[in-house]
């Protein structure tokens, strides 16, 4: 499934849910959420949470659960406003896609 434009939205939305996460975290909760439609490679997420700290979206610190080192990431302030219009657009979004495509089925 090509993701490109939802990534964040996602990604940013699942953070909300569990922070504080760690990447494995947000890939487990957006595969069971979406029934398996989101399994997304570590290749994909890590890189865009990255991407989303630089952005200044998410902020990052290193835990020892479990005894376990793990970078877990929160959203910052900035990072909550951007899930609101991020969904604001995509409820949009949606709704011109089902308009076109069921105005034309």
């Amino acid at each position: 499934m090509d993701l490109r434009g939802h990534l964040d939205l996602l990604l940013l939305t699942a953070l909300r849910r569990i922070e504080p996460g760690h990447g494995y975290a947000l890939i487990t909760a957006l595969r069971e959420q979406s029934d398996g439609t989101f399994d997304l490679p570590e290749g994909t997420v890590y890189p865009a949470l990255h991407r989303l700290e630089r952005d200044g979206l998410v902020q990052s610190e290193w835990s020892t659960d479990s005894g376990r080192r793990r970078r877990v990431y929160r959203l910052t302030p900035a990072g909550a406003d951007a899930v609101t219009v991020k969904q604001k657009e995509w409820t949009l979004f949606q709704a011109g896609v089902r308009a076109v495509v069921e105005g034309w089925a």
